[in-house]
């Protein structure tokens, strides 16, 4: 018999026989009297359900900051809290995964693209023991013409240029090398590694701001998960996609090809360098304008119990606590900061 079972009639969901094994929400409600419990669990079921009806996470959270007040406001600080927690552990790598590989497929959906992105589990490759290239792309449907994708959630992992490689010392995985072993354990025909710009290490921040190409080996993006930012995973991939495409199997000048690549590369971060500009401008004049909004009402509000003051030469200890709480000021600014936040 299911646990969960939907009443059509009475358009409800019913659960039997419901149980669950999790140290975190065991924790929670041990510490929560009684009598609270099935109100705190129908309220943590609804937040949670609005929360998988998007595909973001902090994306929901920011969007939905206004509609659902206070109690919104608490599960974003709680997000917060959890995230470095969160990326120290082992499962955030499986996450970023499905993450990239789901915006992969929405992203070829909207382009018209007959591209797929598979994600390839604990599959063994070509190499031996090998489970290295996490996201397999078949390029224009064919399973023949594939780029793959490594996905590093990992501070740990350097550049790793092959000019500063020491053969003599304990192998630890870099760019380079996962790069490189990503194309041929998975047969693929160019490479791609993708780290959060929260868990990047300097190394590869200060070669690549955005997206990177190094050549004859493989291209690099660097993306925001928790702002749901994936766009330099698309410009890295239709890279990677016109080389797969066009590159045929005449012999190339590497040396001409590094050149153009990394001169489109080149363009792109000034391109997105631009755009971040932009972006921080207009959040800032954002900031402005709600800050004028709150002064403006705040003044209109003093003044009239100034006016009400010298007019009636007191104030009664409701006008007090309506002047010291300011809720009516609260009230109003909500409608105007939501419309500030929109444009």
């Amino acid at each position: 018999m299911a646990t969960i079972s939907l009443n059509q009639q009475l358009q409800r969901i019913e659960i039997s026989g419901f149980e669950i094994e999790n140290q975190v929400v065991f924790n929670y409600f041990n510490n929560l009297p009684a009598s609270e419990r099935d109100n705190k669990l129908i309220r943590a079921i609804y937040i949670g359900v609005l929360a998988m009806m998007e595909d973001r996470i902090s994306a929901f959270l920011s969007k939905t900051s206004n509609e659902l007040g206070t109690e919104l406001e608490s599960l974003k600080m709680i997000f917060e809290m959890k995230k470095e927690l969160f990326y120290k552990s082992t499962i955030k790598g499986v996450l970023a995964e499905d993450e990239i590989a789901a915006f992969l497929n929405d992203y070829f959906a909207d382009k018209r693209l007959r591209d797929k992105a598979m994600l390839t589990g604990n599959s063994i490759g070509n190499l031996p023991r090998n489970k290295t290239g996490d996201i397999v792309c078949e390029v224009d449907g064919r399973s023949d013409l594939k780029i793959v994708i490594e996905c590093k959630f990992d501070k740990s992992i350097k550049l790793g240029p092959i000019e500063a490689k020491d053969v003599f010392t304990r192998r630890v995985d870099t760019a380079w090398s996962q790069l490189l072993e990503a194309e041929v354990n998975r047969d693929a025909k160019v490479s791609l590694i993708v780290f959060d710009i929260s868990l990047v290490d300097n190394s590869i921040l200060k070669a690549f701001d955005n997206v990177g190409y190094i050549p004859g080996v493989g291209f690099v993006a660097i993306i925001n998960s928790q702002k749901g930012d994936y766009s330099n995973l698309a410009i890295a991939y239709m890279l990677a996609r016109d080389i797969a495409l066009n590159a045929g199997n005449v012999e190339l000048d590497k040396n001409l090809l590094a050149a153009i690549v990394n001169r489109i590369v080149k363009d792109i971060n000034e391109l997105l360098q631009i755009r971040t500009l932009v972006e921080t401008n207009i959040e800032n004049n954002k900031r402005i304008l709600q800050q004028l909004e709150k002064s403006l009402l705040l003044m209109e509000f003093n003044q009239r119990y100034l006016k009400k003051f010298l007019q009636e030469g007191v104030l009664s200890k409701g006008d007090l606590l309506d002047f010291y709480m300011g809720e009516e000021v609260k009230d109003k600014y909500k409608p105007i900061e939501k419309e500030i936040s929109e444009i």
